[in-house]
Parts: C-alpha cells; sequence; structure tokens
C-alpha cells in the first residue's frame, strides 16, 4: 500500500483474483488483568519525589481502545477502528512499553550463478524457490541445488510456527487457498480456483484446484483445509488461533465453551467452527461480521492445507502422526518441494516434488545452513558457500552500493567488492517492518523506560550502528500504513516527546530523578538483543548515554530461538525483536499490545502478543 491510500479502496477478491485487509485477539479473566503490580517490580516506588507511581500505566487505554476495533469490524466502521489504531500508539508512546528503532530496509545479495525473481515489501519469506534457476556451468557452481543461511527455526507444523525462519521453509512444503507471490503487495489465488461471497459478505464458498497431489501421493480435497483450519482452532499447540477466531481478523463463527471445558487457546466446542465441507473441492466459511482483509488473512502460513487426518491432535481424530513428529520430522503439503531433513541448529533441506501443480522447480534441491554469528555467515559467503544472502552488519559498507530506482520503488544493482573480490548482485526493498527495544512493564519501571527513549537518537541508530538499513521509527506503525495516512504520520513524528533525533539526558535525568533513582542509587537493568552485534553496538551506545543518570545496564545476547522461548517465560527485562507484516494492515501489528494478550503467564497459548505484560499494570 502507497503512503496515504485507503484501506476502504481494498476489495475483495474474486474467482478471478484481487485482495483485501485486517486483525485480532486473545484473553484473559478481569480479574487477571485487574491484579496488583507486581510487589518486586514495584521497589522503589515509594522514594518517586513526585508521589506518582513509578509503574503508572495507559494500558486501560489501549484495552478499551482494542475492544473498539473487536467491536467494529466491518467496512462501514473504518473509522472508529482508525482512531482506536491511534490511541494504542499513544498508549504505546505514552507508557513507553516498547521503544520502536527502524522499519526495516530488506536486502538481498547474490551471485551471477543464481537468477532469481525480484521480491516485494511483505518480504523474501514469502518466495517459494521454485522461480529460482542456477547456472552449473559457472566454474564456482556445479550442483542444482540453492544454497541458503536461515536463522534457529522453532517447528515445521504450520499452526505453531511463528517465526520468519520456520516459516521461510514451510512456505516451501505447504499451501493456502491465496498468495503473495514473491512477497508482492497484489494477493494471488493459489489453491484456490474461486470463490462466491454472499450479500451481506457473511458467508465465503471456496472452489479449489482440482488435481493437486500431495507428496504422499494423495488428492487435494476441500476437507483438508476444514481439518487444517480446525486443528488451528482446536489443537492446543495452535499459536494463531485469534487469526481465524478473532474479531479483528477472521472472526469465523464458533461456540465458546463452558470455563475450561472446550479445547484450543480459545476454549471452545469442538467441532462447532463454522467451517464446512459441502463436497470434494467446495466448502463454505461463516463469519459473524464482515471482513474485508479475509482473503488476504488466508494467505497466512496457519491456514495452510494438511492433509485430513494425518496429525492426531484433534479429539475425535486418529490421526497418522503424532503432533510432535509433525512439527520435528514429518511435512506433508502440496508445494513445489518436499521435506527431507532439519537438523535443529544446523540445517533444514527440501527437495523439489516432481508432481507439483504448478510449474515444476528448476533446482533439485534447497539446502539452509543456521546460521546466527556474524562471523560465521560472512566467511560462509565469502567462501561462495551460499547462493543468495544477507550481510551482516559489521561488515556492510554503503559506499559498495551501485544501484538504480525501479518502477516498483526497489534499488536494483550491484555490490562489491566483497573480501573475495566478487561483486555481487543487489537488491533492496522498504520493508513493512518494525525493529525494536521492549520491555516486561511490571519489571521496569516507566521512568526507567522513558529515559531511555529520551537518550535514544533515531537518526544516529539507522545511519551510525545500522548503516543506513531502514528508516527511522516513531510509531510501531510503518508510515505506509499509517491509518490517517502519509501527512498524519509526519505530524505524529512531529509530536514525539522524548526529543526526535536528540540525546536528551537532560529529559532522561529528570524523569529517573522524579522516580527516585540517581547515579548513586540506579535502577539495574539488563538488555537482551539478537545475536547480532548491531544490536549489541546499539546496547552498548544506549548504555554510555545513560551513564552517571541513574540506570545501570547491563547486556547478553541470545540465539533467535532462545529470546522467543524466554520471552514466553516472562523472562526477559528489556529486550530487541521485530515484527513484520504479514499483510497490509495496522490492526495485524497493533493486536500485540491488547494488554490482556501480553500475559505471558498464558505463551503460548492462550496469549500471543509482544512480550511486555501490560495487563499487569492497569491503574486502580
Amino acid at each position: 500500500m502507497t503512503d496515504g491510500e485507503s484501506l476502504s479502496r481494498r476489495k475483495f477478491l474474486t474467482a478471478a483474483g484481487g485482495a483485501a485487509t485486517a486483525t485480532a485477539v486473545a484473553g484473559c479473566s478481569e480479574e487477571d488483568i485487574l491484579g496488583e503490580p507486581d510487589d518486586e517490580a514495584d521497589e522503589g516506588a515509594d522514594d518517586a519525589a513526585s508521589g506518582d507511581p513509578v509503574f503508572g500505566t495507559e494500558a486501560r487505554k489501549a484495552q478499551d481502545a482494542w475492544e473498539r476495533v473487536e467491536a467494529n469490524p466491518g467496512p462501514e466502521a473504518e473509522d472508529i477502528r482508525t482512531e482506536a489504531f491511534i490511541e494504542i500508539e499513544e498508549a504505546v508512546r505514552e507508557d513507553m512499553v516498547l521503544l520502536p528503532l527502524y522499519h526495516g530496509l530488506t536486502e538481498r545479495f547474490w551471485y551471477d550463478w543464481v537468477d532469481i525473481p525480484r521480491t516485494g515489501a511483505l518480504g523474501g519469506h514469502r518466495q517459494q524457490y521454485h522461480t529460482v534457476s542456477l547456472d552449473t556451468s559457472h566454474e564456482d557452481k556445479d550442483e542444482n541445488e540453492l544454497e541458503l543461511i536461515n536463522s534457529t527455526m522453532s517447528s515445521l507444523d504450520p499452526i505453531q510456527s511463528t517465526d520468519t525462519a520456520s516459516g521461510i521453509v514451510i512456505n516451501q512444503v505447504y499451501e493456502n487457498l491465496t498468495h503473495y507471490p514473491n512477497g508482492e503487495s497484489e494477493l494471488e489465488n493459489q489453491l484456490l480456483e474461486g470463490v462466491e461471497i454472499s450479500d451481506d459478505l457473511l458467508s465465503y464458498t471456496f472452489t479449489i484446484r482440482e488435481g493437486v497431489e500431495y507428496h504422499e501421493g494423495e488428492e487435494l480435497t476441500a476437507a483438508d483445509f476444514v481439518f487444517a483450519w480446525r486443528r488451528l482452532a482446536e489443537s492446543e499447540h495452535s499459536q494463531r488461533a485469534n487469526f481465524l477466531l478473532g474479531s479483528g481478523f477472521l472472526g469465523v463463527e464458533h461456540e465458546v465453551a463452558a470455563e475450561d471445558e472446550g479445547v484450543g487457546p480459545n476454549n471452545i466446542v469442538p467441532g462447532s467452527v463454522a467451517v464446512e465441507v459441502l463436497d470434494e473441492r467446495t466448502f463454505e466459511m461463516t463469519l459473524r461480521a464482515p471482513e474485508p482483509a479475509a482473503l488476504d488473512i488466508l494467505a497466512y502460513d496457519s491456514f495452510a492445507a494438511v492433509s485430513e487426518d494425518y496429525v492426531d491432535d484433534l479429539e475425535d481424530v486418529d490421526g497418522e502422526h503424532s503432533q510432535e513428529e509433525f512439527s520435528s520430522e514429518v511435512m506433508n503439503g502440496v508445494g513445489p518441494f518436499e521435506f527431507d531433513a532439519w537438523t535443529e541448529q544446523e540445517e533444514a533441506r527440501v527437495t523439489r516434488f516432481e508432481g507439483y501443480h504448478g510449474d515444476t522447480a528448476d533446482v533439485e534441491a534447497v539446502n539452509w545452513e543456521i546460521i546466527e554469528d556474524d562471523d560465521a555467515i560472512w566467511t560462509y559467503v565469502n567462501e561462495r558457500n551460499a547462493d543468495v544472502f544477507g550481510i551482516p552488519t559489521p561488515f556492510y559498507q554503503q559506499d559498495n552500493i551501485d544501484a538504480e530506482e525501479d518502477d516498483r520503488g526497489r534499488d536494483v544493482g550491484t555490490y562489491g567488492p566483497l573480501d573475495n573480490d566478487e561483486t555481487v548482485n543487489y537488491l533492496a526493498i522498504p520493508e513493512l517492518s518494525t525493529f525494536y527495544f521492549a520491555w516486561s512493564a511490571p519489571q521496569v519501571p516507566k521512568a526507567v523506560r522513558q529515559a531511555i527513549a529520551h537518550v535514544t537518537d533515531h537518526e544516529e541508530l539507522v545511519e551510525d550502528i545500522f548503516e543506513g538499513r531502514g528508516t527511522e521509527a516513531f510509531s510501531f506503525t510503518p508510515p505506509g500504513m499509517w491509518p490517517t495516512d502519509a501527512d498524519g504520520y509526519n505530524d505524529w513524528a512531529d509530536e514525539w516527546p522524548y526529543g526526535r533525533n536528540t540525546t536528551d539526558r537532560d529529559g532522561a535525568r529528570e524523569v529517573l530523578e522524579d522516580a527516585g533513582f540517581t547515579a548513586d542509587d540506579p535502577f539495574e537493568l539488563t538488555l537482551t538483543t539478537y545475536d547480532d552485534e548491531a544490536f549489541q553496538e546499539a546496547g552498548r551506545l544506549t548504555r554510555d548515554k545513560l551513564d552517571g543518570l541513574g540506570i545501570d545496564l547491563e547486556l547478553e545476547e541470545a540465539p533467535f530461538g532462545t529470546l522467543i522461548s524466554r520471552g514466553e517465560d516472562g523472562d526477559l527485562q528489556f529486550y530487541s525483536l521485530g515484527w513484520i507484516w504479514s499483510w497490509i494492515d495496522p490492526g495485524y501489528g497493533l493486536f500485540g499490545f491488547e494488554p490482556r494478550n501480553t500475559d505471558t503467564s498464558v505463551m503460548p497459548g492462550e496469549a500471543d502478543g509482544y512480550y511486555i505484560d501490560w495487563h499487569e499494570t492497569f491503574e486502580q
């Protein structure tokens, strides 16, 4: 979506192809969210010079705003949702539970023996590699296998995986009704042949493609989608049940069970989801309210087709494989590649599926080496072991780029030389993503969070630490998706209350002193970042700027998988992560701030928001 383009202009996909947009929730009881703040977290609040609570919060405002989003899903309520989205951003900014750093610039580099399509703003992780070809006559490329680098993967199960690394592999093996080819923003049919939408926009009748074959030989049927979506709603392993059931997302009709008597993260009655088989190739979905983004949401990995009764995690299904096997040892999809192997922390591999319903892959296999250390990645690249790759920031030089903008706003050209004297191909795409620092709200006083925002110079971070590989972020929602268009975003950024692109030590000192924190009696804080030198450097810069102000900042690194696990356990005080949009809608990112949805005590499962435990800090 371009700056200023209204969400209301997006249209439903017809049988011929096209698109739309949307979001949603998970919850806990009212007693849970109105509980007292953690006693240990509140240590030192009594000494606040102003008498204001150190853990004061805007969480109630964010909760109320998200509930308005849920209650107003239709196209006619866009203005209500727009106002609510901005109120959530205001609450995040005022309480400073999350500090946006930059919106990402996705860059891709590849050697001359690779022919690979350009990707779009929704990310290269959506690309299927059957569109790639390799010149094996080149002196440095003798095998027709695509060699790539990946980071830590969590699961092979489409309903359990939420990380990009796993999604890249899942996308080669499984397919959906709709998709965004090569991460471009134009939605197209994938396994969908056609769809009929009722006049009230609540009933969708899907007809799937005929003659599509699974890797193990069975034919794709409508019952496979019903089974897959039931798993998404009912399995205890589902991480995105709210995408199917939530009001801000699809909002499919279902029946909620009595407390603790149902199944799945949303405690529903088994088999109550309104998705019904009509015949071998046709099934129907019924929504509670119109959702303009319905067909965009269905492009998300969790909605992929899975062969009926293949997994045994539904109460009434005696499946062929346990969920544990399905998440780590076996995959059976209809995509262009079939699963071969995955060794955690080491490698993953898929091979060409000769019976693919589309264009059969030119490459015989795709191999991912799982590497997260910057030095190891750089060595691997310079030894020509990777065909397509990224360049770690410590080894990146902007002056090596020679590129021109294409008709889609992408920079296309060359980069070089590398350490091996090669000049490689280059592509840069402004991505719909936000990378950030965030805090556990009950563990870190508001004044500490705000002080760090005061000393953060976004321009300095982007240009000096991240080598210009992004744009400054003053909101979680990227500018191209800002609810009130580009002018509205510019006004928002101009009003940044912590000193825009400055290091405001005086402002930081003032809020810390008011809260009782000084150089002699500092607040002790640990920042946990990616296993990434650039984020560690950002942490060191922040630590230096806080010197003598009343915060004693320690730094540590963790592999991505460990960072996620610790976040879900509520074991992160202060951390770095990022969010990449899977479809174009502010709510798809903002749902993670609904305070009830940030409760790490019920993650993964009942909650899938950001690891901030904002629900604990409601003011009484």
